[in-house]
């Protein structure tokens, strides 16, 4: 759980740097004890026994996918996502507006906007639903 939430927490960091610091590492490795592992199915992709990149789903959403920056263009992301994919007829998830790279990754594999919102979330930052459907 620790290396889950510090690759979240680097690659949330680098993404959206205006939103950087919200939260102190105590409070991530709570969130993903007590909120995201109790929740989700959980898979890293390692290089060594460092944790590169993360993805918790369940059902049929994302709930995180982060990679860290120096992983990023290396096929991380994609296989994990594959994986999400591979075990589910349908995914959604929700990204920030801002967060183009992001977007564009989804949108790269098959996602389709859904619908955009306002900012009605924890940090009040304009977002996007994204839905994928096995085709």
């Amino acid at each position: 759980m620790d290396e889950a939430a510090r690759v979240h927490r680097v690659a949330f960091d680098a993404a959206l740097p205006r939103l950087a610091g919200r939260h102190t590492p105590e409070e991530d490795r709570w969130f993903f004890r007590e909120r995201v592992f109790p929740a989700c199915e959980l898979w890293g992709a390692f290089d060594g026994a460092a944790m590169r990149g993360m993805i918790a789903f369940r059902a049929d959403w994302i709930d995180q996918l982060y990679v860290l920056p120096q992983a990023q263009g290396d096929g991380v992301g994609s296989a994990l996502l594959q994986i999400a994919k591979d075990g589910c007829a349908g995914l959604q998830l929700w990204t920030f507006q801002s967060n183009v790279r992001a977007r564009r990754f989804y949108e790269r594999r098959g996602f389709a906007l859904v619908r955009q919102t306002d900012g009605d979330n924890e940090e009040q930052e304009p977002d996007a639903l994204y839905r994928w459907t096995r085709g």
